[in-house]
């Protein structure tokens, strides 16, 4: 093999080389700078963390969890139409994640988006039938909606399971702010019958 041939192989075998090393380097920065977001988290250092946790989706914008971290950070930020986009983005990327689901509905409550809450509640509550927080924010959702006719039926009945659910769990605050919207609805939709505290 004469002295070009070796040249372009070598330069040919570096090519192919660096051509996978960008990656490996992006999906570790990607890692890291996670790992950052997660510890600027838990310091309560949200503004830092949101940056990091950018940094870490533009070296690996599929990752779920940096999308949903983000939004967590977003949340306690109080700016709610950034976390619903993080969230929706995770979604996107793992349309099975039901912790991604429940905090977009959670968001889109916040946010009074009530539609768009049952539309993601709705899922989380059909696979994971003991979720006090997802029923109590889809009853929410229900008795917020202003389209007619009023979801009277639906808001009963997940208010009701979210306290059942509270309260098996001991959760007994959570259990009498749930039930005291519960009474509120009943009143409101003409069934005059409050439900004690157990």
């Amino acid at each position: 093999m004469n002295r070009n041939n070796t040249f372009i192989l070598a330069v040919s075998m570096l090519v192919i080389l660096l051509g996978f090393v960008p990656d490996t380097w992006a999906q570790d920065k990607a890692e890291d700078l996670f790992m950052k977001g997660n510890e600027l988290s838990r310091q309560g250092r949200f503004e830092q963390a949101v940056d990091a946790y950018k940094r870490s989706i533009e070296n690996n914008p599929n990752a779920t969890v940096a999308h949903l971290n983000l939004a967590l950070a977003y949340k306690n930020l109080n700016r709610l139409g950034e976390a619903a986009s993080a969230l929706e983005r995770a979604v996107e990327l793992e349309p099975g994640n039901l912790d991604a689901r429940y905090g977009l509905g959670n968001v889109y409550n916040h946010l009074e988006r009530w539609e768009d809450a049952i539309a993601q509640l709705n899922v989380v509550v059909h696979r994971r039938r003991d979720d006090a927080e997802a029923h109590g924010n889809l009853g929410w959702a229900y008795y917020n909606i202003k389209k007619k006719p009023p979801f009277k039926l639906l808001v009963i009945v997940n208010l009701r399971r979210a306290v059942d659910l509270f309260e098996s769990k001991n959760q007994p605050e959570a259990a009498d702010a749930t039930r005291k919207v519960l009474n509120e609805a009943m009143i409101r939709f003409g069934y005059q019958v409050e439900i004690p505290p157990n």
